[in-house]
């Protein structure tokens, strides 16, 4: 027993050196270990043993330890350390990763039809004129001159909810059409209430949120005081580095000033080469120019422009969404994904079959919206950029894909219908008596992560969550909150128009309160 114990931490000791090559950060981490194997605290005569004893001084250990986390937060089971990323990488129901593939052509099909309808390339190299005017312009590019008159969204939010709604289980007779109120003919399995609420015990159970002050008169002594013990243990937890234990401070909420340090360690995504990377990538930008640009531009204008808290952050938006649509290391997400890149015939000579766009993500109606955000927590676009791409990666591609994991939009869907079912069965009998069905209320709230619905600083609090405990679940647990929460008004129509015009304003609406709401007895929800 103790020699297969032994030859499994090997593997995995094994498993994880390679993996850790393959992150961001191991090339600054190699040249720190050989800088420090070659300093006065390491002896040659003992090689070995100085060297674990520098490395555990330093910050070398702390590093090392945050990459294990990185890694480990990256494997869907932890416990089985020896991966299998054959087996748990891809789709296991045939008719949902079929799903998906007719998806992607869809949207490819969509793509060229635009390319051919207005006349233009997919992809083609700038003239010498263009690129110039846009390095020009570059930090004011919504003044860049770009016709986007005849420019349409791929698709929006509701264009995938139909796709979803089209899902067909061959394994499961359809009784009736209103089987499909329920999501019961996919059998996925998603967490009960009390499952939830020991997930979110730490949440549901604090006396002080920060998220709940602002209910509060500022003025009160011990409000203020209870702030800047936070903010004075936080500047404590961001010394000591260690991204499992800012984790574990952010399950009661950043104060405004740490937010963007907390999320940048926790995701990994203070990396030293980030600058460089940042700067490949607007070479690119500079160098070619894309139909995706134009998509992005569009999107910008029609999301972040049109909204009250995020117009002032049109050329930064810009500027980060054109270089995400080159970042090729973002082509790692179809690793765990269901779904695939595009693969599409690039004119040129000689023509070539290639990933467009270099990423491989086509945007909907409302990408920007991941972004905008985050605006609010960096002044450096290197910064803002680098925590947006490592959110994406980690959380958001789920949402825009047809899988059976857990936390996908389908999950996540079902987890909401569940939840409002067997604990708000007033509601869901007046949507189901007048015909409603309750996913369109909440799909667009579901699939942008909020964003673009509820406050800045609200929706930075619920991402405080998300990333706090690795988990999309808050999301549907928030949607079911607020319905519960407008009840009273939502009894009293009777068609859908009607229901979103009683949800259309949540600006009022305190997020942590009400997920404490929802978490803290039987009879909350």
């Amino acid at each position: 027993m103790e020699e297969l114990k032994d030859k499994s931490l090997h593997l995995t000791a094994e498993k994880l050196a390679e993996e850790l090559q393959k992150m961001d950060n191991y090339t600054t981490f190699y040249e720190d270990l050989q800088v420090l194997a070659a300093s006065y605290d390491v002896s040659i005569d003992d090689f070995k043993n100085t060297l674990v004893q520098a490395v555990n001084k330093g910050s070398m250990e702390t590093n090392l330890r945050n990459a294990v986390f990185h890694w480990l937060r990256s494997h869907e089971n932890n416990k089985q350390m020896v991966v299998r990323e054959e087996i748990t990488s891809r789709e296991s129901l045939d008719y949902l990763r079929k799903a998906q593939i007719t998806w992607e052509r869809r949207i490819q099909k969509s793509l060229e039809s635009m390319c051919e309808e207005i006349g233009i390339h997919l992809s083609y190299y700038r003239s010498k004129a263009d690129r110039d005017e846009m390095l020009q312009k570059w930090n004011e590019l919504s003044t860049y001159n770009t016709n986007l008159e005849r420019l349409r969204p791929v698709y929006a939010p509701k264009d995938f909810l139909e796709v979803l709604f089209s899902l067909h289980n061959p394994n499961y007779r359809m009784i009736s059409d209103d089987m499909i109120w329920d999501f019961t003919y996919l059998p996925l399995k998603v967490k009960t209430l009390s499952e939830l609420r020991h997930l979110y015990r730490d949440l549901a159970t604090a006396d002080l949120l920060l998220g709940l002050t602002t209910l509060t008169k500022m003025s009160c002594g011990s409000t203020l005081q209870g702030e800047q013990e936070r903010i004075a243990l936080g500047e404590k937890v961001l010394e000591y580095q260690h991204a499992p234990v800012c984790q574990e401070f952010l399950k009661l909420c950043a104060p405004r000033s740490l937010r963007g340090r907390l999320w940048t360690q926790i995701l990994g995504s203070n990396v030293k080469s980030s600058e460089q990377h940042y700067t490949e990538l607007k070479e690119r930008v500079l160098n070619y120019d894309m139909l995706i640009d134009k998509l992005i531009t569009k999107d910008v204008q029609l999301t972040a422009c049109n909204d009250d808290q995020y117009f002032v952050f049109e050329d930064v938006l810009h500027q980060i969404m054109l270089c995400f649509t080159r970042d090729t290391d973002v082509l790692s997400v179809f690793n765990s994904s269901t779904s695939h890149p595009i693969l599409t015939s690039l004119k040129g000579k000689p023509s070539k079959e290639a990933i467009y766009p270099p990423n491989g993500i086509i945007p909907f109606h409302g990408f920007t919206m991941y972004a905008a955000p985050i605006c609010y927590l960096f002044n450096d676009p290197v910064s803002l950029y680098s925590t947006f791409r490592a959110f994406y990666l980690r959380y958001w591609f789920r949402l825009h894909n047809i899988s059976s994991h857990p936390q996908s939009i389908l999950g996540l869907c079902i987890l909401f219908q569940r939840l409002l079912q067997r604990h708000e069965t007033n509601i869901w009998s007046h949507f189901m008596s007048h015909n409603i069905h309750p996913i369109r209320v909440v799909f667009k709230w579901l699939m942008k992560g909020f964003s673009g619905y509820l406050l800045p600083e609200q929706l930075l609090n619920l991402w405080d969550m998300i990333i706090a405990y690795d988990s999309l679940e808050v999301l549907p647990l928030l949607a079911v909150a607020i319905l519960s929460f407008r009840k009273d008004n939502l009894l009293q129509v009777n068609t859908l128009q009607n229901v979103d015009s009683v949800l259309v304003d949540l600006s009022s609406l305190n997020v942590m309160s009400l997920l404490q709401l929802a978490l803290k007895g039987p009879n909350q929800i």
